[in-house]
């Protein structure tokens, strides 16, 4: 690995846990943190660190504060705050990008220019992350790659009639049909859309950006499909594309292995972010995340790509910083999510 001596690895967390549909809400209204059981996910991966890593190549920094009813747990207090229309508004008001904007201003203030690793729920707080680092290095200089079940690149109203058009179409669908989540939303900020507002601002290069194990990519009917809401959808990914922008599905990463070390040949830039959230793993390797709709890859697999990625810092590329996110707190300490995550920082960081 291209190592940085004069840099170390700062980790950080930040609890947001902001997720408005139902079955989110009732687990935090009604699950209780057991006793000795861990509230932050930052606390279950460097519980892990802190005994299985030499103290002198790492500092930790602790979370950031988020409300109690913005906590997997929150207070008892707080509970009464909780509900579906009240997610609904924090997400509508941009509430993400908020806390997205903490978390640059604090790697700002606090980290760079040594290296972040942010450990978190909320996967738009990536945004924050990236953007200040791309600022503090050259968006030309730093490229994205996200490991994700989902891409994380679509506008709400996108989604929203893709959603709709399943409710209609699709007698197995997983959505409901009261959830808010599919009508007159504003087009904010949030853990599906961040990527699309990074390039839409100009804080990444579409070039610059690699999505990697995506399992929402349209089907092939889908290109055959007349219906706009599908057109749309499907369009939306091959502008994506147009653009510069690198998709790989969840069957390129297991099937094509010669295609995924092909495409990560193709990064250019000196320095790269890692984003992995850790529903590429979900219902396989892992179940301590937030969404569970897709079921990603089984741990060999997993692993396997993330000895791609050490490969590429092999090869003299530098990391400037990584996150794991979307971990379900309530959940996590139930099965190896927290081991998982942690064995992941170590292969990526020091090989281990």
């Amino acid at each position: 690995m291209e190592t940085q001596p004069d840099k170390k690895w700062i980790f950080f967390g930040c609890p947001l846990d902001c997720d408005e549909r139902y079955e989110a809400i009732e687990e935090k209204r009604t699950i209780e943190k057991e006793e000795g059981g861990i509230e932050d996910p930052y606390e279950g991966i460097m519980k892990i660190i802190r005994r299985e890593v030499d103290p002198s190549l790492w500092i930790e920094k602790g979370s950031l504060s988020v409300p109690g009813r913005l906590l997997p747990f929150p207070p008892v207090e707080a509970r009464e705050e909780i509900s579906t229309a009240e997610a609904v508004a924090f997400l509508d008001r941009d509430g993400c990008r908020d806390y997205a904007d903490q978390v640059g201003a604090f790697i700002a203030k606090e980290i760079f220019p040594d290296l972040p690793c942010l450990l978190a729920i909320d996967h738009a707080l990536t945004g924050g992350a990236y953007r200040q680092l791309s600022e503090g290095y050259h968006p030309e200089e730093i490229s994205l790659i996200v490991l994700d079940s989902h891409t994380d690149a679509l506008p709400m109203d996108l989604l929203a009639g893709i959603i709709q058009y399943d409710l209609e179409t699709n007698p197995q669908t997983l959505y409901d049909p009261e959830d808010p989540f599919i009508r007159n939303r504003f087009d904010s900020y949030n853990a599906s859309s961040f990527l699309n507002h990074l390039l839409e601002n100009g804080s990444i290069k579409p070039r610059n950006l690699f999505l990697l194990g995506i399992g929402d990519y349209p089907p092939k009917q889908a290109f055959r499909n007349k219906d706009p809401r599908v057109k749309r959808y499907r369009d939306h990914f091959l502008r994506l594309k147009d653009r510069g922008v690198t998709l790989l599905t969840k069957s390129d990463l297991v099937l094509n292995a010669s295609k995924v070390k092909s495409v990560l040949k193709q990064i250019k830039t000196p320095l790269l972010y890692i984003s992995i959230d850790l529903d590429i793993g979900a219902g396989n390797a892992l179940q301590g995340v937030r969404f569970l709709d897709r079921q990603g890859l089984n741990e060999p697999q997993l692993f396997r790509v993330v000895g791609y990625l050490r490969d590429l810092l092999g090869r003299g590329m530098k990391l400037a910083g990584l996150d794991l996110t979307e971990i379900n707190a309530r959940q996590a300490g139930q099965d190896q999510t927290y081991r998982i995550a942690a064995d992941i920082i170590k292969k990526l960081f020091w090989g281990a």
